[in-house]
Parts: structure tokens; C-alpha cells; sequence
């Protein structure tokens, strides 16, 4: 008798029981791998495109920060996600604000 407590010799990294499942597994992570680079680059890509926009806002005389604009962006973050959409848009919006 085999105790199901303990993954079997099959693919332990896993913590899969088969090796079909093992399988399915590893390609998801390296899928979910590749996915976050692709979000870790917008991510950055963010950053970089917020930084122009706080730059002209500034040269022109405007503030760096447009709290109207965050609160929108807070909004749909949260519309779509839910509350863990709010958190998620509360650090992009921290990470392309720079140092102020």
C-alpha cells in the first residue's frame, strides 16, 4: 500500500503522482515562465512611457503626479481584478512614479 501523503519517485519537483501530470506541470510553470518575463517587459515598458509623460508634465509646469489619472487607473484595475487589482495597480503605479 502506497502512502498518498508523499508524492511517488515520478516526479517529486512537481509534487505530481504521474508522470502525465508531471508533465503538464512542468509545461505550465515554463508557460507561467514565460508569461512573466512578457510582464516583467510591459512592467518596464510602463515605467519608461510614464516617465516621459511625468517629464512634459513637469517641463510644462504641471505637477508629477496626476492623482485623478492614478484614481482612474485604481478603478479599472479593480474593476477588472477585483481587489487584488487595486494592490496590483497601487505597485505599477508606485513603480512608474520614479522617486519623488
Amino acid at each position: 500500500m502506497t502512502d498518498m501523503s508523499t508524492p511517488t519517485s515520478t516526479a517529486p519537483e512537481t509534487g505530481a503522482r504521474s508522470p502525465e501530470a508531471a508533465g503538464i506541470i512542468t509545461d505550465a510553470r515554463q508557460r507561467i515562465d514565460d508569461l512573466d518575463g512578457r510582464i516583467i517587459g510591459l512592467v518596464q515598458e510602463r515605467m519608461a512611457v510614464s516617465a516621459v509623460i511625468q517629464h512634459e508634465r513637469v517641463t510644462s509646469g504641471g505637477r508629477r503626479v496626476n492623482l485623478a489619472r492614478e484614481m482612474e487607473i485604481l478603478a479599472h484595475y479593480s474593476d477588472q481584478l477585483g481587489k487584488p487589482g487595486t494592490a496590483l495597480a497601487m505597485t505599477l503605479l508606485e513603480l512608474s512614479r520614479g522617486q519623488i
